[in-house]
């Protein structure tokens, strides 16, 4: 994490590899209060130069009834120091405690309704019934000594525990979710209630230390920035600029992957709304050719994460002087390609992250890797950049190269640019484009029959992938109204030469992901 010039009240985060460990800490930020993600093999020594005013302990894709069960140090438990144990944290408070956990009878995945036991301390001001979000194989079959089982569920009866006098609480469930009605409560009551932490933290003390950060650790070196015309590589450009001023060189590569005329348009926006200079690559055709015949999403990200790097080293070369590589990379581009402290399951691989090579000569910098989509908002609108750029829907490194499945070729990126901008143009029209987190197509490699002007067709399948989200950790499919998708449907394939039907994609995060591939 950055280095903070203070840290008055703040909660440590125990990191056991779950996917969700950055939106945990996320959640606590919201509140105002810092935190800071650390291996779940800290020691107590170490995490005591710095004590906390709680602790908490991610979920994990390890089994304590399996054969490598991770532990933490069992001291922490001995520090009176609040704790809370989200999942997996739950079942190895249980466990190191002298209870016991064991493999679910039955799993549980999904919302699930919940009552609450005991309305006070984790679960103050709760209704007696509430939804939470579970994603479980195991349960905490004995309880530890000293503790409480203040929630149920059909399934699970220890849903959550508690031993109010030490001030430890395990939850089943995962109140960092948005799918947990009232997760941010939890949070709350775990972070006043309980730790008596103060509102100390501001995104405004972060951009300022962020500034800083890249001033001291850039000195005399040049920077060059790969920036899409996207608010993320925007706002770290610009961030940077702040703080090296001309040292800083920004490239925009056309890697042949973008969205209909977003060439053109990223090039207009540093002409008409920033003091930087642009310099532009075409380099459509190298990225395409180096594509041909893969179909492997992950090879695609592999492929055109090392494109960029060289192109970019190349770039660098020839500015001279040139030892850091910026991207504005996210805290859901580092938690879906690899964990930051723990063991977790790689998701996907995100070319600017898990995409880039093991061999580089260029260092990376990442100022904003530690921030959310709608954090990088606020910072875009007190730096009081364009409406259409800060709304500008989230749209993956790789470009269309995962939105097309399968096999990139020319033919079927010039099909989905088409179909995309219809998508977008419409959901403008229906004043839907800034309430929805991402609008886009996904083109399938299959064919189905179809039939225009009594003569029969055999085209593609688009998919129309709409979602709302808060921070693109979590998401669930929009309610779109039916006029708009059949405005959308019947533009698509009316007007896209190539793609005879429209399906629907009603899939929510988890247990899919936004993107396709």
């Amino acid at each position: 994490m950055p280095s903070f010039e203070y840290k008055k009240d703040y909660i440590a985060i125990l990191d056991f590899g779950s996917q969700y460990t950055q939106l945990i800490a996320r959640r606590i930020r919201e509140t105002n209060v810092y935190s800071e993600i650390f291996p779940y093999q800290i020691k107590v020594e170490e995490l005591l130069k710095n004590p906390p005013k709680g602790i908490i302990l991610s979920g994990s894709p390890a089994s304590l009834s399996g054969n490598q069960p991770l532990l933490c140090d069992e001291r922490l438990f001995g520090l009176k120091i609040p704790i809370l144990g989200i999942c997996y944290g739950a079942q190895l408070i249980a466990e190191m405690l002298g209870g016991e956990v064991v493999s679910a009878f039955r799993a549980e995945f999904g919302k699930v309704k919940v009552v609450i036991k005991e309305k006070k301390d984790i679960f103050c001001e709760f209704p007696e019934e509430t939804t939470c979000w579970m994603s479980h194989q195991d349960c905490i079959k004995v309880i530890p000594p000293g503790f409480e089982i203040i929630a149920s569920s059909e399934n699970t009866l220890a849903t959550a525990i508690g031993n109010s006098e030490r001030k430890i609480y395990g939850l089943q469930f995962h109140p960092e979710v948005t799918h947990t009605f009232l997760g941010k409560k939890v949070f709350e009551n775990f972070i006043f209630r309980i730790c008596n932490c103060q509102k100390s933290w501001k995104i405004d003390d972060y951009v300022q230390i962020m500034i800083k950060d890249i001033r001291e650790k850039v000195q005399e070196d040049r920077v060059v920035a790969g920036v899409s015309g996207g608010i993320d590589s925007l706002v770290a450009a610009l961030l940077t600029y702040k703080a090296i001023g001309q040292k800083l060189f920004c490239i925009f590569i056309n890697n042949g992957l973008l969205r209909k005329d977003e060439s053109q348009e990223v090039q207009n926006i540093f002409a008409h709304h920033f003091k930087l200079d642009l310099i532009y690559l075409d380099a459509s055709k190298n990225f395409l050719k180096d594509l041909k015949g893969v179909s492997d999403p992950e090879k695609k990200r592999k492929i055109i994460g090392e494109k960029f790097i060289r192109l970019f080293e190349e770039k660098a070369k020839s500015i001279g002087g040139v030892k850091y590589l910026l991207q504005g990379t996210l805290y859901p581009d580092v938690i879906e390609s690899v964990s930051l402290c723990g063991p977790s399951s790689t998701i996907k691989s995100h070319h600017n992250v898990g995409g880039l090579p093991q061999i580089m000569d260029l260092e990376v910098l990442e100022p904003l890797r530690y921030l959310f989509k709608d954090e990088v908002r606020k910072i875009a609108h007190k730096m009081k950049l364009p409406e259409e750029i800060i709304w500008r829907q989230p749209f993956p490194g790789p470009g269309l190269a995962v939105r097309v499945v399968g096999t990139v070729e020319e033919e079927k990126l010039n099909i989905l640019r088409e179909a995309d901008a219809i998508i977008k143009e419409e959901m403008i029209n229906a004043n839907l484009y800034r309430k929805v987190w991402q609008s886009f197509g996904v083109l399938l490699p299959i064919k189905s029959v179809g039939v225009m002007g009594d003569i029969r067709t055999y085209q593609y399948v688009l998919v129309l992938r709409v979602v709302v989200s808060e921070d693109g950790m979590t998401a669930d499919w929009a309610k779109i109204p039916h006029k708009v998708l059949e405005k959308i449907s019947t533009r698509v394939i009316n007007e896209v030469k190539g793609i005879n039907r429209v399906v629907f994609d009603i899939s929510s995060k988890p247990p899919a992901t936004i993107e396709w591939e």
